[in-house]
């Protein structure tokens, strides 16, 4: 995998980049990721926090109360609105890196599904990737 990585929004006002390779790439079928792909899983791109530094702009977020109970916010252009990332209470040590965002996600491939209870019939799940309810731990 490409280590360091960069992405940002679709206008170009925020630009970032990642110093070393995922820890996982999921598809996430979340009714909160639903919104933001609309309607799709997000393709979200696990990184440590230390890892990610935006190097151009400043995006706005969005605070939800996840399933834990803590503080998911959602980092976005303010600009295009191009989700960008996320950022999890729960669990601080990472950053949720929105695949789309990234200026050349080919090279990725889905490792796991997520909250499978939350994904809309029609929505497509490859049987051969593990599969979560939620998520898992």
């Amino acid at each position: 995998m490409p280590a360091p990585f960069t992405g940002g929004c679709l206008c170009g006002a925020i630009r970032y980049e990642v110093g070393t390779e995922p820890v996982a790439f999921a598809l996430c079928h979340c009714r909160d990721c639903q919104y933001v792909s609309g309607g799709e899983p997000a393709a979200v791109v696990i990184v440590p926090r230390d890892a990610l530094k935006i190097t151009k702009g400043s995006p706005k977020g969005f605070t939800v109360t996840g399933d834990s109970g803590k503080h998911v916010t959602r980092k976005f252009c303010a600009e295009c609105g191009t989700p960008l990332f996320s950022d999890v209470e729960a669990n601080p040590a990472i950053w949720v890196v929105k695949a789309g965002s990234m200026d050349d996600p080919s090279w990725l491939k889905p490792g796991l599904i997520v909250y499978t209870a939350s994904a809309q019939p029609w929505a497509h799940m490859d049987p051969a990737l593990p599969q979560f309810a939620k998520t898992p731990g």
